[in-house]
């Protein structure tokens, strides 16, 4: 259960501010409701109050947690996947909307690394912004630091992944 005014995150979506609880009627039957605005892109998002752990809304990350996030991003085993764009493109967008930071992480890690030895389709690309920049809020919210530091970090361990 989440209060009017806490930060959860909506898969796909990123971090959000639960704005109000809300009663809607559908269907001649009442049903609460979050209203959740999402930072990034100040989206609003009605999320059933009922439903909302089968819809993956979950907390922010504790800080304890970030380590692992840096982990994954570290990990420089990367099996490149030959499979023709638009099926790694599914892949990739599926574990987006899991809603894990450390399956969003690994698209990232599996998009920086798949970028250094080729280009990227158009799709691709926009996957590797929406991946970096969920990290990069939730991160940023996690440690309480900013998000351009947050981004330092992250491209700091790909330079030191890939430098050749």
């Amino acid at each position: 259960m989440f209060n009017v005014g806490e930060v959860a995150v909506y898969p796909g979506h990123g971090v959000g501010k639960i704005a109000s609880i809300e009663e809607k009627e559908f269907s001649g039957m009442k049903q609460a409701f979050y209203i959740m605005r999402i930072l990034d892109t100040d989206m609003t998002i009605m999320i059933p109050v009922e439903g909302a752990n089968n819809t993956g809304l979950r907390c922010v990350i504790d800080s304890c947690e970030v380590a692992r996030v840096f982990e994954i991003l570290k990990d420089k085993n990367t099996a490149h996947d030959n499979a023709p764009w638009n099926r790694r493109y599914k892949e990739y967008m599926e574990r987006i909307k899991s809603g894990s930071i450390f399956e969003v992480a690994m698209v990232l890690k599996e998009l920086y690394s798949l970028r250094v030895w080729k280009e990227l389709s158009f799709g691709e690309k926009k996957m590797f912004e929406i991946a970096r920049n969920l990290i990069k809020k939730e991160l940023s919210i996690a440690l309480k630091k900013e998000e351009i530091e947050i981004e330092e970090e992250i491209e700091g361990i790909f330079l030191e992944n890939y430098k050749g």
